[in-house]
């Protein structure tokens, strides 16, 4: 019974929002400045943690330059929801000319050569529109696609993998990604797939640090991992938004040899490059996001009470 009303309920969504898309992009954008009023004005959504995250990531900045962002990101947040809608209809033509990459010659030569390559890539308006990428890659034997999270809401989830596959890009769940890929490359089918690593770990998963947008941060590494495990192409790139509704994605740096690269490296080089990317563009980032939630300070407690829990354990086993 409740996977025939999940199945209801994303036909319901699908259909809406298929019907929504078919609006042109005019009439989209008019609805999204209405939204805008609404979630900024009236709801205020999430308004004290943007605060927070662009006082502290923009110390320099006065108050006068930290509002013109917040309102800048809020207006894209709500062309990001409208655009992710148009996906559900909007041709191959149209999403070529609005969603461009720029320095693929040589990821595309790499790709011939049968080398897999890892995109790292981040929450910048619009994540949804990369996967477009595959129309971009010569080499058609190449598997494209990206990491995602699945949502406990399976109508919503089975919506999202629709869409974003809509353009030839296959999504994988996060925790099977190493199996995914492994299985791909048994097969002889070089990848290129796209990780937005820039997420809050896990208190259990933290083992690195970075200091990012004056900031100490948690960081996620298990993308390193697999790119030095099977030694794929590491890829940076940063989103611009040209204007209202178009975007390019551009290449920043390729490392071709990864597998011996010391431990951190590529995650140090990630963040270096996204923080570039959002100093220049300080609007496209995800700021609702509680990307500081966990301290240094909550990170040593959380040690602490975790190593007192395994002593108690073992006293206990001690004496049985």
């Amino acid at each position: 019974m409740k996977k025939f009303f999940e199945a209801i309920l994303y036909y319901l969504l699908y259909g809406s929002c298929y019907l929504l898309s078919l609006v042109p992009f005019k009439g989209l954008y008019v609805l999204s400045d209405c939204l805008y009023y609404l979630i900024y004005y009236v709801a205020r959504y999430r308004r004290r943690v943007v605060r927070r995250n662009l006082t502290n990531s923009f110390p320099e900045k006065d108050i006068k330059e930290i509002r013109s962002i917040e309102k800048k990101f809020y207006s894209m947040l709500c062309d990001y929801f409208f655009e992710s809608i148009k996906m559900a209809s909007i041709s191959e033509k149209e999403i070529l000319r609005r969603m461009t990459f720029e320095g693929l010659e040589r990821v595309n030569e790499l790709a011939d050569e049968g080398r897999s390559g890892a995109f790292y890539l981040a929450h910048t308006f619009n994540w949804e529109w990369i996967t477009s990428f595959p129309m971009h890659i010569r080499n058609q034997e190449v598997v494209s696609g990206q990491i995602y999270h699945k949502l406990a809401n399976r109508a919503f989830d089975r919506l999202f993998l629709r869409l974003r596959g809509r353009f030839g890009a296959v999504s994988i769940r996060m925790p099977d990604t190493a199996r995914v890929m492994m299985s791909y490359r048994r097969e002889g089918k070089p990848t290129i797939i796209g990780f937005i690593a820039d997420q809050a770990p896990k208190m259990h998963m933290i083992d690195h640090w970075v200091e990012f947008l004056h900031q100490d941060t948690a960081v996620i590494t298990g993308t390193e991992r697999i790119v030095k495990k099977l030694n794929c192409v590491a890829v940076f790139c940063s989103v611009v938004n040209t204007k209202r509704g178009y975007y390019t994605c551009k290449v920043e740096r390729i490392i071709e040899e990864t597998k011996d690269i010391p431990d951190y490296e590529l995650t140090d080089t990630y963040y270096k490059y996204l923080e570039e990317s959002i100093r220049r563009n300080p609007s496209s980032w995800l700021w609702t996001h509680k990307r500081w939630k966990r301290t240094k300070a909550d990170f040593e407690r959380y040690q602490h009470d975790q190593e007192e829990a395994r002593r108690k354990r073992l006293e206990n086993a001690e004496k049985e």
